[in-house]
């Protein structure tokens, strides 16, 4: 399976890469069924129309005092579940918990910045993308993208979801901010989808993830698998994982997507420490990049980083760091309009 999803993925890369619409992954039959079943589960869970809350300010007031260290800036990018989706606390939001967790980590400050969009597919980082850019103050240190969910939902077609995303890194890159990407989640953990769509949403959200691996790598960034992380954690404790939509991610799901994210947030900075020699009682290796991206799609929390040796890429699993107990920011802004749109 993890060959097939290799293959798979580098098709839709290459596809990305030359232009190419989509990748014909599945009979229009079957996305069909996908897609009345994920719209029926949508119908069932309520509450998902609620605003996400607004997280942007300073976190890590204990260190404002500090001389000579400016806050980092980090913005993020993406749809819901980048913007926090179904938790009623900024606290609670991704944005908050990683902002947080990279002050106690950097021992300065951290200045928070999101336009994530609450139903953003892949085609709306690039106003995303202008507008983060287009920040009065600076252009961000570091930048998380989350995106891909709704690019399934919608029938996207993968190649042209992919070139979307490397896309946006790329003008990140290229203005001189570091990029993290939490890839695709796994569709297949939502309670209200039963089998056999359950294993048919697992499989193409894995499909995009691996895909969207290739292409973030190619453009500078580094990727950090989010699906199977969450997935065998929400099966089995949907009641504690899940929001009160039964859709969106609880504060303890989303603290464990953000303990994942964090140390590769911490190492595109240079506060983690870097060792291209992967550790083989951690399953890490120096793979291909579409066999690392396969394999990184089946594990979730599983991070894949460039290295100088071209087509071969670092495949690790980093120690997740602990979240500092409180995520409170000591300066917030202005709360943004409600966009009224879903996951």
């Amino acid at each position: 399976m993890s060959m097939q999803r290799a293959r798979v993925a580098r098709r839709i890369a290459a596809a990305a890469a030359y232009g190419g619409g989509g990748a014909g992954l599945l009979g229009g039959a079957a996305l069909g069924v996908l897609l009345t079943e994920v719209a029926l589960a949508r119908r069932v869970v309520g509450g998902h129309n609620d605003s996400p809350p607004h997280a942007d300010g300073r976190y890590g007031s204990a260190f404002v005092h500090r001389l000579g260290r400016e806050p980092l800036l980090l913005g993020v990018l993406g749809d819901s579940t980048a913007a926090g989706q179904g938790v009623h606390r900024p606290r609670q939001t991704p944005g908050a918990l990683l902002a947080s967790g990279l002050a106690a980590v950097a021992e300065r400050p951290v200045e928070l910045r999101t336009v994530a969009l609450s139903g953003a597919q892949s085609y709306d980082l690039e106003r995303q993308v202008t507008q983060i850019l287009s920040l009065p103050d600076r252009i961000p240190d570091v930048c998380v993208i989350m995106i891909g969910a709704n690019d399934v939902t919608h029938r996207v077609p993968y190649a042209r979801s992919v070139r979307l995303l490397s896309e946006a890194v790329h003008r990140l890159r290229d203005a001189g901010c570091e990029v993290v990407v939490g890839t695709c989640p796994d569709l297949g953990t939502i309670e209200p989808v039963y089998q056999p769509l359950r294993w048919l949403a697992r499989r193409l959200s894995r499909q995009l993830a691996a895909a969207q691996t290739i292409g973030v790598l190619e453009a500078g960034g580094r990727t950090v698998s989010l699906g199977d992380l969450l997935g065998p954690e929400f099966a089995s404790n949907p009641r504690e994982l899940f929001g009160p939509d039964n859709y969106h991610p609880s504060a303890e799901g989303y603290a464990t997507a953000a303990m994942a994210l964090l140390p590769t947030l911490c190492a595109a900075l240079g506060l983690w420490p870097e060792d291209e020699r992967p550790d083989a009682a951690r399953r890490e290796g120096i793979l291909p990049v579409a066999t690392a991206a396969a394999q990184a799609a089946a594990e979730g929390g599983t991070e894949v980083t460039a290295t100088a040796r071209g087509r071969w890429v670092l495949l690790k699993h980093r120690k997740r760091r602990r979240l500092p107990a409180h995520t409170e920011a000591a300066e917030t802004h202005p709360a943004r309009p409600a966009p009224g749109r879903t996951l």
